[in-house]
């Protein structure tokens, strides 16, 4: 795959910013300096219609942002954050050396952080009749304090498996912590 991460360097896919309304992740490495910005335009079903990219790195990082960009279009925000929770794959499937697997890291970092610019935007703006926790699976906070009532529930990983919610971009995993701490008292 080093011919593709090569195309992907010289002739990058999707660079500049994506058409308002646009949502914005950002991520830098102290390890070599590099920083990514990555947009997304997402439509009414909550889709990626548009991402795009800017960036200061490596060939990696690089070709990492180029490919992730071209990915995550027509995915749910569901999909593209679980895209961006797995860097491994794409490292792997480009033969990144070891040192260089950060900026695939990078990449993805940059892609999450844009869906939970999303998802806090969301949230703030959810005019439903329940209040909405988790934005990636469109889970509300009675249906997560329900799950862990009935359920008994003590952790986020019990609740994500119990109804999705926190498994997309994990924005909401410091609410679920809230409502786990509230069934205590």
């Amino acid at each position: 795959m080093i011919e593709t991460l090569k195309d992907h360097f010289l002739n990058p896919r999707n660079v500049g910013e994506a058409d308002e309304p646009r949502f914005t992740g950002r991520a830098g490495s102290f390890v070599c300096g590099a920083a990514a910005r990555l947009s997304v335009q997402l439509d009414e079903s909550h889709n990626v219609t548009e991402a795009r990219f800017k960036a200061a790195g490596c060939e990696v990082l690089i070709a990492s942002l180029s490919i992730l960009t071209e990915r995550v279009r027509g995915k749910t925000t569901t999909d593209a954050a679980l895209m961006g929770q797995h860097p491994e794959t794409l490292a792997v499937e480009l033969s990144v050396e070891k040192d260089k697997v950060h900026c695939v890291q990078l990449a993805c970092d940059a892609l999450v952080a844009a869906i939970c610019e999303y998802s806090d935007v969301a949230r703030n703006e959810w005019i439903g009749e329940e209040a909405l926790i988790c934005t990636c699976f469109f889970v509300s906070e009675q249906t997560i304090e329900r799950e862990i009532r009935d359920k008994g529930l003590t952790t986020v990983s019990e609740v994500t498996r119990a109804c999705n919610a926190g498994g997309g971009c994990g924005s909401c995993q410091p609410l679920i912590v809230e409502l786990l701490e509230a069934s205590w008292d």
